[in-house]
């Protein structure tokens, strides 16, 4: 969906274009195949003889890998492209890898003095090893809590914990799909969603704040893609020196985990204590044309065409 989108918005006289598809099992596509994926949005049966070798994008100014999530967003694409030399949209190694793993996230943004929630590491070989002593260490974080597996996106693999029964099947679906789990405590009462979109390489740029809202506890899967489950609301309504603050965070965020391009980096506004506290940063947040990145940045009025290009430009003065 962020694909074709992206397509229908570069200037067509400004552009020459060769869209490529990877499919899941991280087959490189050929023209015809990818085609009738961006077209039919279904996957071909039967492989194509014409596939583009990884190392033929040296061919190319600019390579966009919009792609999410694990060998898409964490820093394995941009190692292969750093390789061939391409420019490319986006965080490059070091910033995707360390914005993808949570706990390494939180690592780099406690050193650079930016507020989050708390919460423990635990690893696979530990659940395994001594589970009763993996428990104690998530138990301590008190309840509820939320369980997730460190490396994916979109929210698969999270639950979220009401009391210490349900915390065994959560740890069990984390580590079926990741050996490192972040158990993180959830705030007393619901916080308020805020994000914000960065924009730039080392001199980034905060766009105004804006609020996801939803029904329910948790941001889940079906909740993110169901058209209607979930709304959003720019600017924020939240007081200037809150979303003032958030963009202050999200900038400084964006500079410590090195990222470079774009970043939709999202907070939890506790509203009656007044707490900011990062939750994320995906460094290629979803990006259709209605996607809260493209539409933090419509607000600061920044259309859409004229964003997916600055992009472009960004990255070819990056690289």
């Amino acid at each position: 969906m962020s694909a074709r989108s992206v397509l229908a918005a570069l200037p067509a006289g400004h552009f020459d274009v060769t869209p490529l598809v990877i499919d899941a099992g991280g087959r490189w596509l050929g023209q015809g195949e990818t085609s009738r994926v961006l077209g039919r949005g279904e996957t071909p049966e039967r492989p194509s003889s014409n596939e583009l070798r990884p190392y033929e994008v040296a061919g190319y100014d600019v390579v966009w890998p919009l792609l999410h999530g694990p060998h898409g967003e964490d820093g394995t694409v941009q190692g292969l492209l750093t390789l061939t030399g391409a420019a490319y949209v986006g965080s490059g190694v070091l910033g995707s890898a360390a914005s993808m793993d949570k706990v390494m996230t939180k690592q780099v943004l406690e050193s650079a003095g930016v507020p989050q929630v708390a919460y423990r590491l635990i690893t696979r070989h530990a659940w395994t090893a001594d589970p009763e002593s993996a428990l104690r260490e998530a138990k301590a974080l008190g309840f509820p809590q939320f369980v997730k597996p460190a490396n994916l996106g979109s929210s698969v693999g999270v639950s979220r914990v009401a009391h210490a029964g349900e915390l065994s099947a959560a740890l069990a679906l984390a580590f079926s799909l990741d050996r490192r789990v972040i158990v993180e405590a959830a705030a007393a009462h619901k916080p308020r969603e805020l994000e914000v979109g960065v924009l730039g390489n080392d001199a980034p740029q905060a766009s105004p704040v804006g609020e996801l809202r939803f029904e329910g506890l948790i941001y889940d899967y079906d909740t993110k893609y169901t058209e209607g489950r979930a709304s959003m609301h720019i600017p924020a309504p939240v007081p200037s020196e809150v979303a003032t603050r958030v963009r202050e965070l999200a900038l400084v965020a964006f500079k410590a985990l090195d990222c470079a391009g774009l970043a939709r980096i999202d907070f939890f506004y506790v509203e009656e204590t007044g707490e900011l506290l990062l939750n994320e940063v995906n460094t290629m947040p979803g990006f259709t044309a209605t996607s809260m990145y493209p539409r933090l940045w419509e607000a600061a009025g920044l259309s859409y065409p004229d964003l997916v290009t600055r992009l472009v430009e960004l990255a070819q003065e990056e690289r």
